[in-house]
């Protein structure tokens, strides 16, 4: 009888001890912590794939009591011989997946793109890669920020065209700055 209480003792330690990793790894996963290094204010500039000369500002926020970042985005390219004047703004949700264990974000922007990324926070330093989910036929986006100073971040948008999803060329490449305004 002593016998079958440790056997029981042990296995319903071992069960409870790797559900509290598990636990702890989906915990780790889909944590927004390894993001806060982009909550702020930002301002910047940068060019697009064509060459165009552009600047805008973006914020990150808390929301949902903290379970959710919210990314707005507001960037301007003026015109020039080859191209009209670009005025484009998005919004883009940054939330747990813990059913999948991720981190993920919904964006969509004025014009009518919708895109479902994959967040990934990178260990070199604070920087984090949003990789687009690949769909049949459609073009594949990567987002890409790192945090190059205190204050300081580098942001790049790349695509991938519908036949070829994991060959990415730059569209956008800039700089940005914290703003003054950040709390």
């Amino acid at each position: 009888m002593l016998r079958k209480v440790l056997v029981f003792t042990f296995l319903s330690f071992w069960f409870y001890s790797a559900r509290c990793q598990t636990t702890a790894s989906v915990a780790q996963k889909t944590s927004l912590e390894a993001l806060k290094f982009l909550v702020g204010r930002w301002a910047g500039e940068g060019s697009a794939e064509a060459g165009q000369a552009g600047e805008g500002s973006c914020s990150f926020e808390w929301k949902l009591q903290d379970q959710v970042l919210l990314r707005t985005n507001h960037a301007e390219y003026p015109a020039t011989k080859d191209h009209a004047a670009i005025k484009h703004d998005d919004l883009m949700i940054i939330y747990p997946d813990r059913g999948k264990q991720l981190l993920r974000a919904f964006y969509t922007d004025n014009e009518g793109h919708v895109i479902n990324y994959t967040v990934t926070p990178r260990d070199n330093g604070p920087s984090a890669v949003f990789l687009g989910d690949a769909e049949a036929g459609q073009q594949r986006f990567r987002l890409s920020y790192a945090l190059i100073a205190p204050g300081r971040m580098t942001i790049n948008l790349e695509m991938a065209p519908p036949d070829q999803p994991d060959q990415f060329q730059r569209l956008i490449a800039g700089q940005l700055h914290r703003s003054a305004e950040t709390n």
